[in-house]
Order: C-alpha cells, then sequence, then structure tokens
C-alpha cells in the first residue's frame, strides 16, 4: 500500500516520476485565467483565519457540504468562521474520491507543513496550526503568489473597470508578478438581462461615447478594448451559455438593438441574431489587436431560483447544459476566418462529452500562424479532476496536438490554488510516462522534457505572447 499523498503522489511508475521531478515539479506556474481580486494583490492582504481563505466565496466546497446535509447558516451564512471550519473539516474527512480531498491536502502540505488528514478529528488541531501560520507576513497574498512560483496572472475584468489596482500593481518596483487584466464583455453581450441598458450606461461613461446604436456600441468596445491594450491586456473571455451562429443584416441588428434600448424585450431569435453579431465583432477586434479569445461554454447556471434570490449568482447551483453545439462552433469560426479574422482562440466546454467534437473542429482551423492557433482548453469547472484532466488531454492527443497544449489555468478566486497546478503536472506526468512504460512512446527524455516544459508553462508564454522567459 503506499503512502498517502507522498511525493510521489499521482506518480505510478518512474517514467512519471523522471518527468515530474525533472521538468514539472520546479516549472513556474503562468495563470492565464482566474478570478482573483488585484485590490487585494495590491495591498497584500493578509488573512484572519484559514475560513477565510478556503471558504470565501468557493462553491466547489459549499456545494459538497450541502451534499453532507450542512445547514447554510455554516455556508454562506453567519455562523463564526471556526464553526464553518469545523464543519468543512467533518464533511472533507468524507470526501473519498473528490478532487477537493487532494486539493485541500496539497494546499495544507504545500502552504502550511501539515502531511496528516483534515477530519473532524484533527479539525481544531489544523484550526490552529493554519491560523498560526497565517498570522505570520509570509502567508500575505503577495508572499503566498511568489511562494506559488508564479510569473504572471490575468484577472477577469469588465469593460467598465477602471483598471487602477493593475495600474498600481505595475508601478511597485517591490513586486515583480506581471498582473494583467483579461477583457470579459459578457454584459455588454447579454441584452436579453433587464440590467442591460444600465450597463450600456455605465460603458457611455467609461468610454466616453454616447451609445444610442448598435454601431455606438461596437465604437465603445474598441475605445476600451484599446484602453485595456494600454494596460497590457492580450487576453479576452467569453462565458455562453450556447455557441450561437445566427447570422442578420446590420438593418435588421439595428432594429433589434433600438427595441431593446427602447425598453422592449427581444425573442429568442432576436437575442442569438444580436449575440452572434456581437461575437463576429469582438472576434475580428481581437485579431486585429493579435489577442487570444477564450470561449467557455456549455453552463446552465443558477438553477436553484430559491436559493438565487436568497444569495446571488456565483453559490454553487450550476450545472452541465447538456448541449453539443459543434457545428454552430465551427459557423462562428469560419466566419471570422473567411475573412482572414480569425484570432488565436481557447475553447472549453462543461459537458465532457464535447470534447470530442472539440477536438474535430480544432483540425479545420489551425494554420502556420501559431502552434495550435485553436486550442483545446484544459479540462474546465466540474471536470478538472483526475478524470476529467486525463480525459481532456487523451482526447486532445486523440485527434490534435497534445504537445502544443497551454496546459492549465487556476480559475479560482483563492489565492491557495496554485496547487491545482501541481495536481495538473502530475496527472500528466503519469499519463504520459504510463504511455512510454507501456511502449507506445519512446523513452526519449530530450523530446519528453520538451513536451512536458511546453504544456506547464512555455506553450503559454509563446501563445499568449507574454514578456516572460522560456523555462530551459
Amino acid at each position: 500500500m503506499k503512502q498517502f499523498m507522498d511525493e510521489n503522489f499521482l506518480l505510478s511508475n518512474e517514467v512519471a516520476q523522471k518527468l515530474y521531478f525533472d521538468n514539472a515539479a520546479n516549472t513556474p506556474v503562468l495563470d492565464y485565467h482566474c478570478h482573483i481580486n488585484p485590490q487585494e494583490i495590491y495591498e497584500d492582504r493578509q488573512f484572519e483565519n484559514i475560513t477565510q481563505v478556503w471558504l470565501g466565496g468557493d462553491h466547489y466546497k459549499w456545494r459538497f457540504m450541502r451534499s453532507c446535509g450542512v445547514d447554510e447558516r455554516f455556508i454562506t451564512g453567519d455562523a463564526p468562521d471556526k464553526d464553518k471550519f469545523l464543519k468543512w473539516a467533518e464533511c472533507l474527512g468524507k470526501a473519498i474520491g473528490n478532487p477537493l480531498f487532494h486539493w485541500s491536502h496539497l494546499e495544507l502540505q504545500k502552504y502550511f507543513g501539515y502531511h496528516g488528514v483534515l477530519n473532524k478529528k484533527t479539525a481544531e488541531e489544523v484550526w490552529e496550526l493554519c491560523n498560526k501560520k497565517l498570522a505570520d507576513p509570509s502567508m500575505s497574498v503577495r508572499s503566498l503568489i511568489k511562494q506559488s512560483n508564479v510569473t504572471l496572472i490575468c484577472t477577469t475584468d469588465d469593460p467598465v473597470d477602471s483598471l487602477e489596482w493593475h495600474k498600481k500593481i505595475a508601478e511597485d518596483a517591490s513586486f515583480d508578478v506581471q498582473v494583467l487584466p483579461a477583457w470579459r464583455p459578457d454584459k455588454a453581450m447579454n441584452i436579453e438581462k433587464p440590467t442591460f441598458g444600465e450597463y450600456l450606461s455605465a460603458l457611455s461613461a467609461a468610454s466616453g461615447t454616447a451609445i444610442h446604436t448598435f454601431a455606438d456600441l461596437k465604437q465603445a468596445l474598441s475605445i476600451r478594448m484599446d484602453f485595456f491594450a494600454s494596460m497590457g491586456c492580450s487576453v479576452s473571455d467569453h462565458a455562453l451559455e450556447y455557441v450561437m451562429y445566427a447570422p442578420a443584416s446590420d438593418e435588421e441588428l439595428e432594429a433589434i438593438f433600438a427595441k431593446r434600448l427602447a425598453g422592449s424585450a427581444v425573442t429568442r431569435e432576436e437575442e442569438l441574431k444580436f449575440k452572434t453579431a456581437f461575437m463576429v465583432f469582438v472576434g475580428k477586434e481581437y485579431a486585429k489587436r493579435g489577442w487570444v479569445m477564450q470561449l467557455h461554454y456549455g453552463c446552465k447556471r443558477d438553477n436553484n431560483t430559491l436559493r438565487f434570490h436568497q444569495l446571488g449568482p456565483d453559490t454553487g447551483y450550476d450545472c452541465i447544459n447538456n448541449y453539443a453545439p459543434s457545428s454552430e462552433m465551427a459557423d462562428y469560426l469560419n466566419a471570422l476566418i473567411v475573412t482572414d479574422e480569425l484570432p488565436k482562440t481557447i475553447i472549453y466546454s462543461l459537458n465532457p462529452n464535447d470534447n470530442q467534437a472539440i477536438g474535430t473542429i480544432l483540425g479545420c482551423f489551425q494554420d502556420s500562424t501559431a502552434v495550435a492557433k485553436i486550442q483545446q482548453g484544459s479540462a474546465w469547472w466540474f471536470n478538472d479532476h483526475k478524470t476529467g484532466m486525463q480525459d481532456q488531454m487523451i482526447s486532445l492527443a486523440n485527434l490534435g496536438n497534445l504537445s502544443g497544449f497551454v496546459g492549465m489555468l487556476t480559475d479560482s478566486r483563492s489565492f491557495l490554488s496554485y496547487t491545482r497546478h501541481d495536481y495538473f503536472r502530475r496527472i500528466l506526468c503519469n499519463l504520459i510516462g504510463t504511455w512510454v512504460e507501456n511502449g507506445e512512446y519512446p523513452a526519449d527524455y530530450e523530446t519528453l522534457a520538451e513536451i512536458v516544459k511546453g504544456i506547464c508553462y512555455n506553450n503559454a508564454v509563446k501563445y499568449f505572447g507574454f514578456d516572460l522567459k522560456l523555462q530551459d
């Protein structure tokens, strides 16, 4: 029997261990997509206790606690922080097979030096140990980032954001980790939302452009893109309920926009036509600027209406949308490439059944402008566990170019989540190592090292064009 989560955790053979320790373990982290708060980085926040770090905003943990029958007071409610932690520890002890069990213990090992098991029996001990450690200046937000060997972070930012915290971080010579904005214009596209008119007013103020037409909206967005680019932005991100492709004429689009501005609701067909035109416009703008476009889809959000009204969005009530838009995705990418305006694009689906469809779409739009110009993104959200990561990489290897994969992203609101990169790297090295052990790929360690370092770090540096040194 193997020891619990020792140094060879998830590394089941000698080749996997060699690939990991020689090439992956000490390679830096490039976090090209996350949801952490740049203000907390600038202010170098110090957390008061482990509950603030672990349970504040972490809907992964919230969902599991609910599945254990924990009262909401101990999850998002007003229970004391210690009581919330004790409840979480009790739940974690039973989280067999859940990635939360591994993530939590990787974090305890790396940041707190705790190599035991957290459960209801050890909860008091771990509470005291972690809080004592968190009081040390070495556990501030900036120190945690540096400890995690992070070289660059892309946050997620709305077009109306001032980016003031990014500017302050960039001007602070005492912190050498790049913190760049990433463009997330979902609110400008969601014409069906009740808050659309209110948002347009905010965008109008931020851009200095009165928005009365769809053409005005596009002009305002272009102005804000230029501002984001001046702040180092080269990455966009879109949360799409569906990948749509419903083309319409300029006249029809302006009529739809005018109808919505007049206060009338748009039909589903009108919504899809507007969103199609919106996505074609921004895709071409990204190509013009050399930006990378990320497309996240396949999520049905806020399913529990009772809890949504009580707690709001992003509180753990989302699920996989069983929709496979392979033809629509191909049509959308084709609408951009037909005029040679297709940017580098990363496609993520929350539905793992879409892996093969995405793999076939990639090959339709690759060209010599970049290695793996169209990427399948890493296993996302409900899929970023051992099985999901393996399945995504096997599918990508079968149908595309795994060696050109840009690898893991944190996609988290927690400053301790960088251990997920280590989790991913162990799974990657074990997968490749197993292929070598099985005689499916030669033991060519020079090529294998290039592949592993590429997927862990170098591919992303080159793909996004970040000003970072490649790993030898």
